[in-house]
């Protein structure tokens, strides 16, 4: 403890919470990577074992979404922990326009997850055309 009677300096406080900040983004790109690399492997394997895609290709992109809106939680924590500290009136501006930014995105991908959820579990529940259960039997 230094002779202020303060127990951390603003200087220190301003480099622990970047440090943090870095730690967070860095966790919310890796979460993003990892889906996307998860994406392209699904798809390539089901690719090859299949030659109709557009069941599953729902599944990936449901899932990949998934990954995109959590990834995309932790840049915006990142921000938000960034107006911790006092910036200026400029950086508050450009931190309020990519929250901004993040955060409509995350909504429309998870409005997109939404509805990509409520079409598979429609056509999971619609019954076999007569046709086709005819042909099952």
């Amino acid at each position: 403890m230094d002779m202020s009677g303060e127990w951390v300096s603003g200087a220190g406080v301003r480099e622990l919470i970047g440090w943090l900040v870095h730690l967070i983004e860095a966790g919310g790109a890796l979460i993003i990577f990892a889906g996307a690399v998860w994406a392209f492997a699904r798809f390539a394997t089901t690719g090859m074992r299949r030659r109709s895609l557009i069941g599953e290709f729902n599944k990936i992109r449901l899932s990949l979404g998934r990954f995109l809106v959590l990834g995309l939680e932790f840049q915006l924590a990142g921000d938000v922990l960034r107006t911790a500290v006092a910036p200026s009136f400029t950086e508050i501006g450009q931190l309020a326009a990519i929250a901004a930014i993040r955060t409509i995105l995350n909504f429309f991908l998870t409005r997109e997850i939404a509805q990509e959820r409520a079409e598979i579990e429609r056509d999971q529940k619609e019954p076999l055309p007569p046709a086709a259960a005819a042909a099952g039997a």
